[in-house]
């Protein structure tokens, strides 16, 4: 079987064949729901129905995607043990959402939520705030769909040897997802969650286990072997980059945790505990997904030593072409995760596209351009526009400008400026909009500048951070000093009231 590799017609017929279920599920599922196309909640949030195995799926294909196969290895490759961070911060996530998530639902779904910012105009009544939490949420899944659509092409020609181009691939299957995404909206993205989840957790394993059937058997023999040849990654690493560490931490758990398109998995949700199910089934995912691929990664590193960075780019379809030559149950095997994988980028990049449209039609268009339009028109904008969002980012996309890893931090220094007006407002009833206001702006500024001017880290701390704490000081200090209006005390107790009723 030494000849069983990667490229040709078995590639091209499972990738067919991804794209042909989720165009059916896309199909089934707009058929299913007649007024998809004329509600802003049908076709954003499922109608609220989701019920536990979808809303598991769709959280997990939020949270990880092929991305995190496809980007999460080469960084464990390059780094070596410190990247066991990916775990800690995929675990900070699940606490986070704890934290707010079971609040949040009560309140979205009493007041009828659509998109994320209407938790933060219900909460603070200031067109100012609203805007500039809808401008770092749009920068943010601008980022996240930009790395899923590099991912993609990535996934294509690194596990076809180029028998389908980069750039091919990605054309192909952003059209398959703006099909099944238009005719389906939230409810057909979630069914393709659930095949493609499954594809990916089935596919890692046999990919870990393969891999390790190739450097001898055992993680010990892979440690043993960075020991010897680049002991720096495997050694206690220095203070700046624990410091890193924690920072990427705190930044990654708060910041993917208000994802825009995971608030509105929150607002979907079937009940209360159909949400608080699915996130306990969730605490599990990080060894079970981000741990094998860490030690993927790691593998790596024996199997093909003294790769560059964009070399390793490619690590997972290099080691997925070595695993398919093992025997014909590996090749089977990695061809139906090469189709996964691009299938579970393609299911976490339709999530963001979802949030993008709806925060576009919803916040931007009925709000400020055409109050008065109705739904279905509402709808149809967000359609259109996403495409548009689309088809520039894919332009960007035809040669990224850097790697996975850089797109994946840029998104989070931005995004997790609005955590405050989240978290901090949903328990503290004296937070006031100005304060929440120039909290975010400062936070996003100075992350943004130091970003923009070279100085990503300061000791390891991430601007982000650096950011977020600058975001925070001004939060509580100016809300201490300002005495809140009766108006917003009382907007304020009430959402308290109906967080716990």
């Amino acid at each position: 079987m030494d000849d069983l590799t990667f490229g040709g017609a078995s590639g091209i017929i499972v990738l067919v064949a991804y794209a042909a279920v989720m165009l059916l599920i896309g199909y089934l599922a707009g058929r299913g729901q007649p007024n998809v196309r004329e509600s802003v909640k049908s076709y954003y949030l499922a109608g609220g129905g989701l019920g536990f195995v979808a809303l598991f799926f769709t959280l997990y294909a939020t949270q990880y995607s092929g991305n995190t196969v496809v980007g999460y290895a080469p960084t464990a490759y390059r780094t070596g043990f410190p990247w066991l961070q990916s775990i800690m911060f995929m675990t900070f996530i699940i606490g986070a959402y704890l934290v707010f998530a079971p609040r949040l639902y009560a309140i979205a779904k009493k007041e009828e939520f659509v998109t994320p910012a209407d938790w933060i105009r219900h909460r603070f009544q200031s067109t100012a705030v609203t805007l500039l939490a809808v401008l770092l949420m749009l920068w943010g899944i601008g980022n996240y769909l930009l790395e899923q659509l590099v991912a993609i092409g990535q996934g294509i020609s690194g596990l076809t040897g180029d028998t389908v181009p980069y750039q091919i691939g990605v054309v192909l299957f952003v059209a398959v997802m703006l099909t099944y995404a238009w005719m389906g909206g939230m409810k057909a993205v979630a069914f393709t969650d659930v095949m493609q989840g499954v594809a990916l957790l089935v596919g890692v394993a046999v990919l870990l286990g393969g891999s390790l059937y190739l450097i001898g058997g055992s993680l010990g023999d892979a440690t043993q072997y960075l020991i010897q040849n680049e002991p720096e990654k495997a050694s206690v690493p220095p203070l700046d980059v624990s410091a890193n560490w924690l920072s990427l931490v705190l930044m990654v758990g708060f910041g993917a945790a208000v994802y825009p398109h995971a608030i509105q998995r929150i607002y979907a949700a079937e009940s209360e505990r159909t949400l608080k199910r699915s996130l306990a089934g969730m605490a599990w995912m990080p060894p079970i997904t981000t741990g094998l691929v860490f030690v993927v990664g790691i593998v790596g590193i024996s199997l093909f030593p003294n790769l560059g960075e964009g070399e390793s780019e490619q690590l997972v379809g290099m080691i997925a072409n070595e695993v398919a030559a093992i025997n014909l149950f590996f090749y089977v095997m990695m061809i139906l995760l090469f189709g996964g994988i691009v299938a579970a980028i393609v299911s976490t990049a339709d999530s963001a596209l979802l949030s993008f449209s709806s925060m576009i039609s919803k916040d931007l268009y009925a709000r400020h351009i055409n109050p008065d339009a109705s739904e279905g028109k509402q709808v149809l904008v967000g359609k259109i526009w996403g495409i548009v969002a689309v088809a520039i980012l894919l332009v960007i996309a035809w040669n990224p400008p850097t790697t996975l890893y850089n797109i994946f931090v840029l998104k989070f220094e931005l995004i997790v400026q609005i955590a405050p007006a989240f978290i901090l407002g949903l328990y503290w009833k004296r937070l006031s909009s100005w304060p929440v206001f120039f909290g975010m702006l400062a936070g996003a500024s100075l992350a943004g500048g130091m970003t923009l001017f070279g100085f990503g880290t300061v000791y390891g701390v991430h601007g982000g951070v650096i950011g977020l704490f600058l975001n925070l000081a001004i939060c509580v200090v100016g809300s201490l000093l300002i005495t809140p209006s009766k108006e917003e005390a009382a907007r304020a107790e009430r959402s308290a009231e109906l967080s716990v009723r």
